[in-house]
């Protein structure tokens, strides 16, 4: 018989929503093993953050350099450019609008108050090195590696960023659903719960709105280069877009969102080039709304959402966008470096934040791989006038 497989955000609703009951009745014993759990697994997502950007960033970066070419680097800088100006949007939405609606629910206190469970034990498992350390030494063995023929160094870290992403795959996704269940379990248990899932879920229709914005943006700046109608263009990427929500994922969806691109006019050798590469580096969807889930969750936690704070975290935010994912659940794990060091979220803080990402994964994906068309339209034009 044919082994059926759960997928991570069916999991990981069974897990809010089992956390949610069983924490209204359980008794605390039992909530308190979650919450021993949870402890150890922030212990070792913390001391794996640094890791993760070592491995993913470097070699990302270097073989950004090694394929040098222009069409290269201008399709990476337009990515970047569009995930920053998507990612700075969608923090003025969130900062004009999260507010309201998060004192109107009245769910403003503290997240850490909602955890008064003692573990029974708790371990320190503390990293090897800082998060800026990390991502200051990825950038300067990226940037060597592009500049400099060194096929040993290169080689070790295209291994290293394989185990990194064996260990997401294996470890750290797996044991995502448990992590958010006992984050969950120990907040029904303190009576929180209730103001913090009215809140997500007022969030998710805003964002979800915000998504047909950014479409709607990208392909208007793709008409100002090609002169063409960009509710046609839009339409025929369609296919893609809904291909995507099914799926939710870039990599399965590369098939439709070419043969939409090639449909929209973009030569098949230009199509070949940047659909692959933006299905990996091109993240606006994302981008926008981890930051809008961050603004929500610091309004949540009493956190004050500071602009200036928030732009360092966008252009910080923007780059592990472009370097970081490729693997599963690559996008939120690369975010939790600059939520932690910029943003100073704390594990529950970050807990939250996946939960929030991971349940409307499939609309940042869609987002994500139909401004790919925006993108290949754009770059034909500056290439195959």
């Amino acid at each position: 018989m044919k082994k059926y497989h759960l997928g991570l955000l069916p999991r990981v609703l069974i897990a809010i929503i089992l956390g949610v009951l069983l924490g209204l009745f359980v008794p605390d014993w039992f909530t308190r093993i979650f919450v021993t759990f949870n402890g150890i697994f922030s212990q070792l997502l913390g001391f794996m953050i640094p890791l993760i950007i070592v491995g993913l960033v470097t070699a990302a970066i270097g073989d950004i350099g090694h394929g040098a070419g222009k069409m290269l680097l201008v399709t990476v800088f337009i990515a970047y450019l569009d995930t920053v100006i998507v990612a700075l949007g969608g923090f003025c939405v969130g900062d004009a609008l999260f507010p309201s609606i998060v004192s109107k629910v009245g769910s403003a206190d503290s997240i850490q108050e909602a955890s008064s469970l003692a573990p029974y034990f708790s371990i320190s498992i503390p990293a090897m090195f800082d998060v800026m350390t990390a991502l200051v030494f990825s950038f300067i063995m990226g940037l060597c590696l592009a500049a400099v023929e060194l096929p040993a160094l290169r080689s070790f870290f295209s291994e290293f960023k394989l185990f990194v992403a064996r260990v997401i795959e294996k470890l750290i996704i797996p044991l995502l659903p448990y992590y958010i269940f006992g984050i969950f379990l120990d907040m029904a248990a303190t009576g929180k719960v209730a103001s913090v899932l009215k809140v997500f879920a007022l969030i998710i229709v805003v964002i979800f709105v915000l998504h047909i914005m950014v479409l709607l943006y990208e392909f208007a700046v793709a008409c100002l280069f090609t002169g063409r109608n960009p509710f046609k263009l839009l339409w025929k990427m369609l296919p893609a877009y809904f291909t995507a929500l099914g799926t939710s994922s870039s990599a399965a969806t590369i098939p439709v969102t070419l043969r939409q691109c090639i449909a929209n006019g973009v030569h098949e050798d230009v199509a070949g080039f940047t659909v692959p590469l933006c299905a990996t580096i091109h993240m606006p969807g994302s981008a926008m709304k981890i930051t809008c889930c961050a603004i929500a969750v610091c309004l949540m936690s009493g956190m004050p959402v500071e602009a200036g704070r928030f732009v360092e975290f966008v252009l910080m935010l923007g780059i592990m966008m472009v370097a970081a994912p490729g693997v599963p659940g690559g996008a939120i794990m690369a975010a939790l470096a600059p939520l932690a060091s910029v943003l100073g979220f704390d594990a529950e803080q970050q807990a939250l934040m996946i939960a929030l990402y991971i349940a409307m994964d499939s609309f940042g994906t869609a987002c994500n791989v139909t401004g790919d068309g925006a993108v290949a339209l754009i770059v034909q034009r500056l290439f195959r006038k």
